[in-house]
């Protein structure tokens, strides 16, 4: 049997069921991929970034992330424009799989008002999603 593993899900995002996390800071919120979704990719090699100023839709693509093993669509989990993006990723996509919470944060952004929210998961929910599809 495998051991399970043990996924880093802080209590201070929310998460989509396409494994990006937001956390709020003041009117902004700083989003990137989850430590489940950055395992299962393996070595991220390439992350396409979005321009400041763009607008994202919930549930559309705003980007790629590239990895030894796959290339996945980034999903933006709400909508808003884009406000800062977190260059240092362009030499340092490595980042992502090793602190996917702090400096491999991939954007901030403005959300715009909307119910896009109420779809996203909390901790507990975000867990036993993962727990449901990793057989954990």
């Amino acid at each position: 049997m495998t051991p399970r593993k043990n996924y880093e899900i802080p209590q201070d995002c929310r998460y989509s069921r396409t494994d990006e996390w937001i956390r709020s800071e003041g009117e902004s919120v700083r989003l990137g991929l989850t430590d489940y979704a950055q395992s299962e990719l393996s070595d991220v090699v390439y992350v396409d970034l979005p321009a400041v100023g763009s607008a994202l839709t919930a549930g559309e693509s705003f980007g790629v992330v590239e990895s030894v093993k796959a290339v996945s669509d980034l999903i933006a989990p709400v909508a808003g424009e884009v406000r800062e993006v977190n260059q240092e990723l362009e030499e340092h996509p490595e980042w992502i799989n090793e602190d996917p919470y702090g400096r491999g944060w991939i954007l901030c952004l403005a959300p715009a008002a909307g119910p896009e929210e109420t779809d996203l998961l909390s901790p507990d929910a975000y867990r036993k999603f993962v727990e449901e599809r990793s057989g954990s």
